[in-house]
């Protein structure tokens, strides 16, 4: 895979005593990334990776999704449907205003 043109990161609440705190891993943000890997590959969208990552330290906004290198932050992302939007927007060059973190 060349150097992707997105990077999509999950927060899954790891901290750096290796267990997994926080509200991220509660609200099942590790189901989320199989749903985007495979709604990334349905769109044709080879040029977007996809990770899990470290606590983002948002617990209050959890699930916490970020879209690099746009910087775009998302809260409470918890369905498929929010993540259709998500990438709807992505698709079109924009921030999917509804779900950003200010």
């Amino acid at each position: 895979m060349d150097k992707p043109k997105h990077h999509i990161f999950v927060c899954a609440s790891f901290r750096a005593q290796g267990a997994p705190q926080g509200i991220c891993h509660k609200k099942e943000s590790l189901g989320l990334i199989p749903y985007l890997e495979s709604e990334l590959s349905d769109r044709g969208m080879s040029d977007v990776a996809v990770s899990a990552t470290a606590c983002l330290n948002l617990c209050e906004k959890g699930p916490v999704v970020v879209v690099y290198p746009e910087n775009f932050w998302y809260g409470e992302i918890d369905s498929e449907d929010k993540i259709d939007e998500i990438l709807d927007a992505l698709e079109e060059g924009e921030a999917c205003d509804e779900y950003l973190i200010n």
